[in-house]
């Protein structure tokens, strides 16, 4: 290459890095090679891109807008989040504080909350963009705007297989690893006559006077149909929902996708016969016809979605009762299930259709090289991944977010910003491991000091607290010590030593995991809880259960394990019990269960002994308890919290070096201030 075409392709390079529209580069070689690509500046991307940027490789987040999280400049279209930013919790532990914060993206920036933005417990919706702004542009995250992908294709990288993304402009991006980020934009429809006279929920009017003394239709009961609903509630004559399924109560699913409180207003008017109702029906089975006030029939023609004239009417039939099945959709009373039934709910005619069915993920920019399946379940609207979210067969592309929501539908919270930011932190971390070597993050314990971990964790971690049955802490046992890694996908955990670079020794291995009792209840009635420790597997609300393993289960026992269990059956296991202030830090009901569970997995005694306790049993037994050989037998005396250690130091009865001894205890007990018995103050 010569020296001006160097100086050319330079040039090229640097307008596409200063430029947010990427234009004016015909005619340069366009192609800019990265390790990593990433699809798309909403939440998920940019928190990968916190992650990529802090381990300073090799990135680029595209984004066809001209700003991050361009989806909550439209949606939700009533402007109200439903993600609960709850700021004062009485607690100053900034992990805890998470597990109530649902609208905050994970860093090493305390600043960088979502507090910052706003501080309604539901805030709005034009407040997440400014939020997400304020973290790209204060972390420095390198994002191109304005650059359309339309097109990606599987090709060779190095020699394993990359891909090739080209936008609007015809310039490509070439990179070894495809992280896709870009969420469910596309509307979810479903064919059925008359579908063309129906109102998308991306395009309604949302000023409630526009359905003055309307009579209304909504297809869906999910929030979004809600929403719709609840603006109108007060200006609609009457407003009706049907689809298939019944409304699912959040409060009672414990899924925050299903109906929150905030938007239920409707089952009010609907229960207490106030016009308003729910109806349940097969949306492929309907048509959706019209005919004038006056009576006059009249072929389908496409409704303008902005009309508010009521000289016509929307009657939903049955495609099998249509006379003409040409698509004119001609109307007589015998078309109409009333005619039929005189009974039927649905009978009198509406002045406008909504659909409110949700969205999909958009295959359409992949082409047969490069597509990952659609997942076997939620309709398949979402692309299939596996279980450490790589798309299936295709082989580094990687789908981030509420994209990759296939793994856990319905079950947790991984298609929500404060459930995803956690899965995206895992995909991290596999890669971390994958593609530089870099084993999963571990913190090394010995065993006597394992309970007080376990305590630590169930107490304030957030990510096992809001990916409940999806992530749990690995305990890799080793002997007098272990290992602990945080927040591993469960349903990768066959493959654990390949994804973490960690090995399962032949001590075998416990799981911790945060979950919801299986047991049918009411949720609002009386007995939904268990108080007695003695009947913690009977616990139906969200409590800790640990799961010892001999051995490393197997992609079959996955397959095979019970239903609604995270992980198959172990060698044994342990549920603490469901507490009302989820505080498990109670001597009798959580501290010595635990205690004895795991002294039974780990064959050893765990009680914490004074000195002279460990003196004593020093001489009169060959083998003092493994909480003395730790401590008193190193003469390490009783481990403290940091004002025992500093007192010690002072007063010259400890070295300075017996400070590090164990680096990753001592910074865990200066963080928490844990004494020597089980209970920890968790509010430090």
């Amino acid at each position: 290459m010569s020296v001006i075409q160097s100086v050319f392709r330079l040039l090229c390079v640097l307008v596409l890095l200063l430029t947010t529209t990427a234009s004016g580069l015909h005619g340069c070689n366009n192609t800019l090679s990265h390790e990593y690509c990433v699809l798309g500046a909403g939440p998920a991307g940019l928190q990968m891109g916190y992650f990529l940027s802090r381990s300073q490789r090799d990135y680029i987040i595209l984004e066809r807008n001209a700003g991050p999280g361009s989806f909550f400049n439209i949606y939700p279209r009533h402007r109200k989040l439903i993600s609960i930013n709850k700021i004062h919790t009485g607690r100053r532990n900034k992990e805890f504080n998470l597990r109530h914060d649902w609208n905050s993206l994970l860093s090493d920036r305390p600043d960088l909350l979502f507090q910052r933005i706003s501080q309604e417990l539901y805030p709005s919706a034009d407040d997440f963009p400014r939020y997400l702004s304020v973290f790209e542009k204060e972390l420095g995250l390198k994002v191109i705007y304005g650059a359309d992908v339309g097109r990606i294709k599987a090709s060779d990288f190095n020699g394993h297989q990359g891909y090739v993304l080209t936008d609007q402009n015809g310039l490509s991006y070439e990179c070894r690893v495809l992280l896709v980020s870009t969420g469910l934009w596309v509307p979810q429809q479903v064919g059925f006559r008359g579908s063309d006279l129906v109102e998308g929920y991306e395009s309604i009017p949302t000023d409630p006077e526009e359905f003055k003394d309307q009579a209304v239709l909504i297809l869906g009961k999910g929030n979004s149909a809600f929403e719709t609903a609840q603006s109108i509630l007060g200006r609609a004559s009457r407003i009706h929902l049907y689809s298939p399924s019944p409304v699912r109560l959040a409060w009672q699913t414990h899924y925050v996708g299903d109906l929150r409180a905030v938007n239920n207003e409707l089952l009010d008017t609907y229960q207490l016969k106030s016009l308003d109702g729910l109806v349940e029906g097969r949306l492929e089975d309907i048509a959706i016809v019209r005919r004038e006030k006056n009576g006059k029939r009249r072929a389908a023609k496409k409704r303008n979605p902005t009309s508010t004239k009521k000289n016509e009417s929307l009657y939903l039939t049955l495609t099998e009762l249509l006379d003409d099945h040409n698509g004119t959709n001609k109307v007589t009373g015998q078309n109409l299930p009333g005619y039929h039934t005189d009974n039927f709910s649905l009978r009198q005619p509406y002045d406008r259709v909504i659909r409110c069915l949700g969205f999909r993920f958009n295959f359409s920019i992949f082409d047969g090289s490069a597509r990952p399946p659609q997942s076997s379940g939620a309709r398949g609207r979402l692309p299939g991944v596996t279980a450490w979210y790589e798309g299936r067969g295709t082989p580094n592309m990687f789908v981030l977010g509420t994209a990759a929501h296939s793994r856990d539908y319905r079950m947790s919270a991984g298609g929500f910003i404060h459930g995803f930011r956690y899965t995206v932190r895992a995909v991290y971390k596999f890669l971390e491991q994958r593609y530089h070597n870099i084993a999963w993050p571990t913190t090394n314990l010995p065993i006597s000091q394992l309970q007080s971990w376990i305590l630590r964790r169930v107490n304030e971690a957030s990510g096992t607290y809001q990916m409940f049955g999806v992530l749990g802490d690995i305990i890799l046992l080793q002997g007098s010590h272990c290992k602990y890694l945080e927040e591993f996908p469960l349903q990768a955990l066959p493959q654990l030593s390949a994804l973490s670079g960690h090995s399962v020794s032949d001590h075998g291995l416990l799981v911790l995991v945060m979950q919801y009792g299986l047991n049918q209840t009411d949720t609002l009635g009386p007995g939904r809880a268990e108080s007695e420790w003695t009947k913690a597997w009977k616990s139906n609300f969200l409590h800790p259960v640990l799961y010892y393993y001999k051995t490393l289960p197997t992609d079959k026992d996955m397959r095979q394990r019970p239903v609604g269990w995270p992980l198959p059956r172990p060698e044994a296991v342990h549920h603490m019990v469901e507490d009302f202030l989820t505080e498990w830090d109670q001597p009798i009901s959580h501290s010595q269960p635990l205690r004895r569970f795991l002294e039974h997995c780990l064959q050893t005694d765990l009680r914490a002994f004074y000195a002279e306790s460990c003196f004593l049993l020093s001489l009169t037994s060959g083998n003092p308890p493994l909480f003395c050989h730790q401590g008193y037998l190193r003469k390490q005396g009783i481990v403290g919290n940091r004002h025992l250690w500093q007192h010690a130091r002072e007063a010259g009865l400890m070295a300075d070096a017996a400070l590090s001894e164990d680096a990753s205890v001592t910074e865990y007990l200066n963080h928490a201030g844990a004494a020597v018995i089980s209970t920890v103050n968790f509010d430090l």
